[in-house]
């Protein structure tokens, strides 16, 4: 069976709609599921109409690589955990950008061989190679800091500013050259350098910065996309690449608006620690430095007697895999008649949206997770604020330091409560490397060890009674 042109056409314009409704769909928590359906059917049309299109002659090499695809796949999804999801995101958008150059230096290669290069073809191949080849290098060092690899702190040099500035004029020219003469060297070299760029554009910034580099990183994976489906003439895959251009700059727009800061202080400012920690016992430390810190039932008591609770997860929450003792938590204190809501700041975690997959991942109902600007107003009237594995998004620096890192950068203003208890392994600053001013205020005390034994002891000592 083949399509015909026109039924092509039609089935790439309805799977085109599809997309546009997962995106909307994926705008909120409560259709976010519908919104994944719907996209996952577009893409099923979509690849159908592919494969029955004229332009495919042999199906040998499409089949094989489909089914170890979908092996692979498979495999890492069963079992990659959520913690480990931002790294996945970077590793599947090195594989965009890769995709890109390869179908471009191949198009060149078999254009070339039958005499169907022209200026238009070759600056098309030209854009989808060096923005897919920035972000497979980018997005390689981000899966790196992710994974604990690569340090999370920037990494800085002298000039390192100019050195981008060179290697960017250096790619444009060649990539100009190569659309103007055909140069297979211009093609090499113009495609070395981009590599190079994404390499020195990313390992300077911090694991702070994380966040808005996914976004960004999705947003380059998306035009590498567009400027291939120019060079393949597929029209699909210019929609389909130009929506993830847009929506991946839209996000990280609103992520470095949730910061105070612009993409360029992001790109050629980051900051950002590894977070190296001291000898001394966590406790220890707090208690040199003024700290106050508490045990488990300290928190069950004040819990017990509270009207309204907060819980403020953090990257934290997702390494000790702490959501789902949060919501037995949450039904424990709802059934004594206390009210518990999340909260939920734009750039917690390593990804955008993070925290609301894992709550979603433990079934915490969608109308108890609360973003920042609207559950902030609320914090003063709470009498318990729980902040699991937070920092940098709860730190009064950001407000009360303008020699901060962070000053300017909106917070979730948890320490107007009436109690803060801090769950944290040890006295280390966020990925920021600013040391959290909450962590001092008189309502503020930290509770040290995992965060899943602490809520999982809290939750015990719930069911024996409390106090």
């Amino acid at each position: 069976m083949e399509l015909s042109v026109n039924h092509q056409a039609l089935a790439y314009l309805a799977a085109a709609v599809l997309f546009i409704l997962g995106l909307k769909g994926l705008t909120h928590p409560a259709t976010a599921r519908r919104g994944n359906l719907y996209a996952m059917l577009g893409m099923v049309i979509a690849i159908a109409a592919t494969l029955l299109g004229a332009q495919v002659q042999s199906y040998g090499f499409i089949i094989a690589g489909i089914a170890i695809g979908a092996v692979i796949g498979a495999v890492v999804a069963v079992r990659i955990q959520m913690t480990a999801m931002p790294q996945l995101v970077a590793a599947l958008h090195s594989f965009v950008g890769m995709a890109a150059v390869l179908v471009g230096i191949g198009t060149f290669l078999e254009r070339r061989a039958s005499g169907g290069l022209d200026a238009l073809l070759m600056s098309e191949i030209s854009a989808g190679v060096v923005i897919g080849a920035i972000t497979f290098t980018g997005s390689v060092i981000a899966f790196g800091k992710l994974q604990g690899l690569i340090g999370g702190a920037p990494v800085r040099f002298a000039g390192q500013h100019l050195l981008n500035a060179l290697i960017a004029l250096a790619t444009v020219a060649l990539a100009v050259h190569f659309a103007l003469t055909g140069s297979l060297l211009s093609l090499v070299l113009m495609t070395l350098l981009a590599l190079l760029l994404g390499l020195t554009l990313i390992i300077p910034i911090g694991g702070a910065d994380m966040p808005v580099i996914i976004s960004m990183l999705n947003s380059y994976s998306g035009w590498a996309a567009a400027a291939t489906g120019f060079t393949l003439h597929n029209n699909l895959l210019i929609i389909v690449g130009a929506l993830v251009g847009c929506s991946g700059a839209i996000l990280s727009f609103i992520m470095c608006r949730a910061m105070n800061r612009s993409i360029l202080n992001v790109v050629f400012g980051g900051f950002g620690s590894s977070g190296s920690g001291g000898g001394e016992s966590a406790g220890a430390q707090a208690a040199e430095r003024g700290v106050k810190s508490a045990a488990v039932e300290d928190a069950v008591y004040w819990m017990e007697d509270a009207a309204r609770v907060i819980v403020v997860p953090g990257y934290g929450m997702a390494v000790a895999q702490a959501q789902h003792a949060l919501k037995e938590l949450m039904q424990q204190l709802e059934e004594r008649g206390v009210e518990v809501r999340f909260a939920i700041h734009p750039v917690a975690g390593r990804m955008p949206g993070h925290m609301n997959v894992l709550l979603a991942e433990a079934d915490i109902p969608y109308d108890h997770v609360q973003e920042m600007d609207e559950i902030n107003p609320d914090f003063p009237s709470t009498d318990v604020v729980l902040v699991v594995g937070a920092n940098d998004v709860v730190n009064p620096a950001a407000r009360e330091d303008a020699a901060s890192p962070i000053y300017g950068m909106p917070i979730l203003e948890a320490g107007r409560a009436r109690q803060v208890y801090f769950l944290k392994r040890s006295m280390r600053p966020g990925y920021s490397g600013v040391d959290n001013l909450l962590f001092y205020q008189d309502n503020t005390s930290l509770i040290f060890g995992d965060a899943k034994d602490t809520i999982e002891a809290i939750n015990a000592a719930l069911k024996g009674g409390g106090h």
